[in-house]
């Protein structure tokens, strides 16, 4: 019990994080509301009592507050040294270096998470777990209508349609040719979304039979705060070792990918990636000198 709301509470800072990719406009709304949002979030999984709500509420404020006062500034900092990089060419390794910087980045704020969660836990129950199980079984459902699409060609056209409106939130609008080069590497990509799911199947049942063994044996703080630690290293790090070869074959693609598609783009793209970095890093200048 005490695990899995950590690990929903450590998965509330993704939350947080992906406000960094929503549009520069949104940015500072989104995440000054991120307080509200995280707790729906949470709520929906958990189905907090009343008497469970207010410091579930109070543990996600304390994590906004330290969030922005201690990892906005690192944040704005990266993107402006990112901002500075991609003007020229760039390499794939450069982008997967730019993965991991920010993988080391945001990794204090999923510990911290855990920290707080930490409080939070032991007066979960059974009813609740129940409530968690079936909000996984719920968003696999979601998962299998976004990526399991009934034919290979249905699928391959979603992911082409995802990646181009990406690409074109950062760089603005593509040309004939950039579509046809990602519509190419789309069809050459190793992504398999059934491989993905039964992994987030494998990583929901770990959270559970954790969650249970910390039911029948009540631990110290720090314990279970390792338990949810192996958890989140686990999202990081599969225990399936056939998923671990194909995460390492995902990964250097689609660093290669995303180095094609920036090498194709012309100045007046770049400028637009350029621009759109430099508001998100005045958004996260002005959230951190927002004393709330």
């Amino acid at each position: 019990m005490r695990t899995t709301l950590q690990r929903l509470f450590a998965r509330s800072a993704v939350i947080a994080l992906l406000l960094l990719l929503s549009s520069c406009s949104m940015l500072r709304l989104g995440y000054n509301q991120g307080p509200q949002l995280v707790w729906w979030w949470l709520d929906g999984y958990v189905n907090f009592s009343n008497e469970q709500a207010p410091h579930a509420k109070q543990a996600i404020h304390q994590w906004f507050d330290w969030h922005r006062a201690t990892q906005l500034p690192e944040y704005t900092a990266w993107l402006s040294a990112l901002r500075g990089q991609i003007s020229d060419p760039v390499t794939p390794a450069q982008v997967c270096g730019w993965s991991e910087e920010l993988r080391n980045m945001t990794a204090p704020a999923f510990d911290h998470a855990v920290q707080l969660g930490a409080t939070l836990v032991s007066g979960l129950g059974e009813e609740q777990l129940r409530h968690i199980a079936q909000r996984y079984a719920k968003g696999n459902d979601e998962f299998r209508s976004d990526y399991l699409q009934p034919t290979v060609e249905e699928r391959r056209e979603a992911s082409v349609q995802r990646t181009i409106k990406r690409v074109e939130n950062l760089y603005g609008r593509i040309d004939d040719t950039q579509r046809h080069l990602i519509i190419d590497n789309t069809a050459a990509s190793p992504f398999d979304p059934e491989a993905w799911l039964a992994e987030r199947q494998r990583r929901q049942n770990d959270v559970l039979l954790t969650l249970r063994h910390l039911i029948a044996a009540p631990t110290e703080t720090a314990s279970i705060m390792a338990a949810l630690r192996t958890l989140i290293e686990h999202i990081q790090h599969s225990t399936d070792a056939d998923y671990r070869a194909y995460q390492i074959k995902l990964t250097e693609y689609n660093c290669a990918f995303i180095a094609r598609v920036h090498n194709s783009t012309n100045n007046h793209q770049r400028r637009h990636a350029h621009d759109k970095l430099k508001g998100w890093e005045t958004d996260l200048r002005m959230l951190t000198n927002d004393i709330r």
